[in-house]
């Protein structure tokens, strides 16, 4: 409907309405008990609407609007449309990626941890999200060594013959070497279970229990083995911090705006015990109820575990509708609740103050990354400080399989848009000069890429790189519009050990930039970044070439079938350590076809195929 339309002719039943610029594109979602009574609110109290309503009433050209059966409905619908449109004046988060959880599926037959970055309605047990990737590989290697369960995936554990290499070093139970009965480790399975979920007190109690049952039965040795798990867990809980007396799962959630940006603080306590927090930044400036109520709604509804209670700092508009919500989700009660003392505040403000200190190295990253820039021009003496930098980089091992990258910055955050990847056409040996070369060419003749011209170009390497990139740009006509240099670590003596070197163009001596360490800060990341994007790209070409190469050899596998083989399996070990029936369950693989890639892969032997994969 159009905005001269009167709201008079909306149905009083709940809904979400949409508000939509002159193009159609929506910029702002709402959802309403009643959908007349809130429209008009928009209209009659116009001049008394804070700045952002007004801004948004300003942009505003059409309106639509969904009648739903219940409020509840229009809750869970106004959240979907948010992550479908990402309106302007909605309150979005923005780092929505997935995080790093920990998962376990107890009716499996011999059950493992896994790393996944997805939480799926698969029966499975989640522990997570964790705030990196380091806490969880840190929480991963304490379980692993307390609980030692398997580690080695499920094709692997079924051909294996002897007990592996975690087992010899006493990481792991030996359950394909049969040194532990099935039921056994079941137990050790439930007792890792509750280690995870944080109910360390009844772990603790059923592993003294165990310990002295062992011990009475004159079964001495597994006593020692109850005794050993139940000090390394106590070893554990020493190092954690414990910040509530109710056990209860909870997250903690504060918030913090600086005048310039709002950021929500979340910390997550299980059992009582601080085990992660995270800090989510918010892409559009609201009131602070209203980014918390958007948090909620938003991070919870993308699958996110749910804490039997949740913390704020401020009383949530419709803060019963949304603790129905989340309990229908979760499958049981969960309350949000304010705290007004205790505990409860104590944990509000913690939440609050990481916000803030996140706010504060933002700012402070950013300041640094500005004085970088302006670095760049003061030493290239352009006209205003380069916002786009690009970096270009090869990776190749005697000249295989070499690719080149293209990694992209605007200012000092990667733009994943501009970030490119090449296979190198021209050259199978080891030239690193021509190879940069040639991508430079593809990148600054491509069409499309073209038409956006970076405002500096930056080389992985010194004077000769440098020389070899300006000579390109040259022969390309960029000569004089395209700034670039080159960035290299050179040994600048002993005692001095290695330094950056920054190589500019008509320049005889290099910038040593220990003496700009800012400059180096901004300049390390975008030359990292362009190495990890192309080692990544090489790995992934090189398993694929091993993988296809041996599957050539074998008749009956063409181009579709290789690329479904390649799609499944990923690489060469997993292929040979794969069942018959694995094989054949691949499209268009038949279970003979299947004995015959089996009979190629073992034919070259499992060292060959480890070299093969590598």
């Amino acid at each position: 409907m159009s905005l001269h339309d009167k709201p008079d002719n909306l149905p009083a039943a709940p809904g979400v309405y949409l508000f939509e610029d002159e193009s159609g594109k929506v910029i702002y979602v709402g959802k309403a008990k009643s959908l007349r009574k809130r429209v008009q609110s928009y209209f009659t109290g116009r001049d008394q609407a804070s700045p952002k309503v007004q801004a948004m009433l300003a942009r505003a050209a059409g309106l639509e609007t969904i009648v739903t059966a219940t409020e509840k409905e229009a809750l869970i619908l106004e959240g979907n449309l948010i992550k479908k449109h990402r309106p302007r004046y909605n309150v979005v988060l923005r780092d929505d990626k997935n995080y790093l959880a920990l998962r376990i599926d107890p009716e499996e037959e011999y059950p493992r941890l896994a790393l996944v970055r997805q939480m799926k309605k698969d029966g499975a047990l989640y522990f997570g999200p964790f705030a990196s990737a380091h806490a969880v590989r840190e929480t991963l290697k304490v379980v692993n060594r307390v609980f030692r369960l398997r580690q080695c995936s499920g094709s692997t554990f079924r051909r294996r013959q002897r007990p592996c290499l975690n087992f010899q070093m006493g990481r792991c139970l030996g359950l394909c070497a049969r040194t532990i009965s099935p039921e056994e480790y079941g137990r050790v399975v439930e007792e890792a279970v509750l280690f995870l979920k944080g109910r360390t007190r009844d772990l603790q109690e059923r592993l003294r229990g165990e310990m002295e049952l062992a011990a009475a039965a004159l079964e001495f040795e597994r006593a020692a083995v109850y005794r050993d798990r139940l000090a390394a867990v106590e070893t554990t809980l020493e190092r954690q911090r414990a910040v509530s007396s109710h056990f209860r799962d909870q997250d903690v959630i504060g918030i913090h705006s600086d005048g310039e940006g709002l950021a929500l603080g979340v910390l997550f306590i299980r059992g009582g015990r601080l085990v992660g927090s995270r800090v989510f930044e918010i892409m559009s400036q609201g009131e602070e109820p209203e980014a918390v109520r958007a948090f909620v709604q938003q991070y919870y509804g993308a699958g996110a575990p749910i804490p039997e209670e949740i913390l704020v700092d401020t009383a949530l508009e419709e803060e019963g509708l949304l603790a129905e919500w989340l309990s229908d989700l979760k499958g049981q009660r969960v309350a949000i609740r304010v705290p007004q003392r205790g505990d409860g505040r104590h944990l509000v403000a913690m939440a609050a103050h990481n916000a803030a200190t996140y706010l504060f190295g933002r700012r402070s990253r950013a300041a640094d990354a500005e004085g970088a820039l302006k670095r760049l021009q003061e030493l290239l003496g352009l006209p205003a400080a380069p916002q786009r930098l690009e970096c270009v980089d090869i990776s190749n091992i005697q000249g295989r399989f070499a690719v080149g990258s293209l990694v992209a910055f605007h200012g000092a955050r990667p733009e994943k848009s501009g970030y490119r990847r090449y296979r190198i056409r021209a050259l199978d040996e080891p030239n690193d000069p021509a190879m940069m070369a040639e991508v430079l060419r593809r990148r600054f003749t491509d069409p499309k890429d073209a038409r956006v011209l970076p405002d500096l170009l930056m080389v992985d390497g010194g004077k000769g790189q440098l020389n070899q990139t300006l000579a390109v740009l040259k022969e390309l006509g960029l000569e004089g519009r395209l700034p670039a240099v080159g960035l290299a670590k050179e040994s600048v003596g002993v005692e001095a050990g290695s330094s950056e070197k920054l190589y500019l163009p008509g320049r005889k001596n290099p910038v040593f930039l220990a003496r700009e360490p800012a400059l180096a800060r901004l300049l390390d990341r975008l030359r990292d970044e362009a190495h990890r994007f192309a080692i990544t790209y090489y790995q992934k070409r090189h398993r694929q070439y091993a993988l296809q190469s041996r599957l050539d050899q074998v008749p009956g596998v063409g181009p579709a079938r290789r690329r479904a083989l390649i799609r499944r399996f990923g690489s060469i070990q997993e292929l040979a350590a794969a069942s018959l029936q694995e094989i054949s369950r691949v499209p268009g693989i038949s279970l003979k076809l299947a004995e015959r890639i089996q009979q190629e892969l073992a034919g070259h032997g499992e060292a060959g195929g480890k070299a093969a994969g590598m």
